[in-house]
């Protein structure tokens, strides 16, 4: 093109705007016949979701808004003016339907961008505005951090009713082309839909376009950093039933993990929103707390089982029975010298130990007897009566120190089989919960 050419070109663009906007008023709605409706269409595309805000409920999008009608003051011949067809002007020359975003979050309530339209020789104009939204969204945190939330965007006239702007959607679903994918949340789809709703304040029909966003979150970074370690946790507390009691650090094992479940949950509980579904690694954290809390208070019982003194009643029958043969069978608990497969009882060798005599007396004691009846009278010195004496002391403290050791074992052995036990009922319950909570996510 010559620049004499482009000079026409640029002549006949100052005399078109200066016809055009000679007696236009933006201020009122450009219809010929104003019992008419004027067709408005929207199209919405999504262009990035930069941060959604569980705590506030709120959901903030980068989109681009598209609004087309047809402007009957603004039209031409385009033979009259070099053949213009269209041309780009601010969009504060020409009139404006006033479409906002009915649930917008945003204190300042910013609406879109001062863009140009484009005026076509028809009349249509196109206005094209990017805007960054904050829209409220009801969040559903039930099944996080493997939860999918579905959030609205209505966009509506604010002035107008149906019967003075019809307002449609362009296509049946928000344009996900140019969608800059988002490191949390996975976008599923945009379906638009049209509703026309009667307000209790108005008589008049209100049309709207909604997008209903529907998003699934990525929930691997929270697996990695909060799921895991809860479970590696989690089965630290069984652990503890194995630790030796001797060792003084059982109950110090079960507060530690404690301590540290409580910090994971209270991670989980400043991101969510105070509402009354509580978040499903939630309900794992706290199914998990409870089962410390009852290992930690059965390590304690368990201890002052196992430290019982000498001055402690003989283990009951029933609990010999059911503890020290059963229960111990189960558990694999044996003595030194004992195994899983043939178990010996300690007390039995213990008692064998004891009857190497007569009932009653003990091994030193029996051989003495022997010596005191097999010697001469005359050639031994045993037959006086305070040597018999100290002997008997003797023996008899022998007998009671042994009973005392033997019942102080018992009690240790109930100790240890109930220590086992409950090591492994413990193991199966961190295991099904983990499983129940895998579960519910898929």
């Amino acid at each position: 093109v010559s620049p004499g050419c482009r000079g026409a070109q640029g002549r006949f663009a100052y005399k078109l705007l200066h016809d055009l906007f000679d007696n236009y008023s933006s201020a009122l709605r450009p219809v010929e016949d104003t019992d008419r409706a004027l067709n408005v269409t929207l199209q919405v595309t999504l262009s990035q979701i930069i941060d959604m805000d569980e705590r506030n409920q709120v959901l903030t999008t980068y989109l681009w808004v598209r609004q087309t009608w047809l402007d009957a003051h603004l039209t031409w011949d385009k033979d009259e003016y070099g053949g213009i067809d269209s041309i780009r002007i601010p969009s504060s020359y020409v009139w404006r339907p006033d479409i906002i975003l009915y649930n917008n979050a945003d204190e300042r309530f910013g609406g879109s961008m001062e863009t140009n339209v484009v005026l076509r020789s028809d009349g249509h104009i196109m206005w094209d505005s990017p805007a960054i939204t904050k829209s409220s969204c009801k969040v559903d945190v039930s099944y996080f951090p493997f939860d999918g939330q579905r959030c609205h965007l209505t966009f509506g006239s604010w002035t107008y009713n149906g019967n003075q702007i019809d307002l449609r959607n362009q296509l049946d679903a928000g344009d996900l082309t140019d969608f800059v994918e988002n490191v949390e949340w996975e976008v599923l789809g945009m379906p638009a839909t049209r509703n026309v709703i009667t307000y209790g304040c108005c008589s008049e029909p209100y049309p709207d376009v909604t997008y209903t966003l529907l998003l699934r979150r990525r929930a691997s970074f929270y697996i990695f950093n909060l799921l895991l370690p809860c479970i590696m946790v989690s089965f630290l507390a069984p652990l503890g039933f194995y630790l030796p009691a001797d060792s003084g650090e059982k109950v110090s094992l079960g507060v530690t993990v404690l301590l540290a479940l409580t910090v994971f949950q209270l991670l989980v509980a400043e991101s969510m929103p105070p509402s009354e579904s509580v978040p499903l690694i939630g309900k794992y954290y706290i199914a998990t707390m409870t089962m410390i809390t009852a290992s930690t208070a059965l390590t304690i019982f368990i201890m002052n089982v196992h430290h019982c003194g000498p001055g402690a009643r003989p283990v009951p029958p029933w609990a010999r029975r059911l503890i020290l043969h059963h229960m111990a069978r189960l558990c694999c608990v044996y003595e030194v010298g004992e195994s899983c497969k043939s178990p010996q009882r300690a007390q039995g060798g213990q008692a064998a130990v004891g009857d190497t005599g007569e009932p009653g007396e003990s091994p030193g004691e029996g051989q003495v007897g022997t010596e005191v009846r097999g010697c001469p009278w005359d050639h031994c010195l045993c037959h006086h009566d305070a040597l018999l004496r100290n002997v008997g002391y003797i023996a008899g403290c022998f007998r009671r120190h042994r009973a005392n050791q033997r019942r102080t074992g018992e009690w240790k052995k109930v100790a240890k089989v109930m220590d086992r036990f409950f090591m492994w009922v413990f193991f199966l319950m961190v295991f099904l919960m983990s499983v129940l909570v895998l579960g519910n996510a898929a």
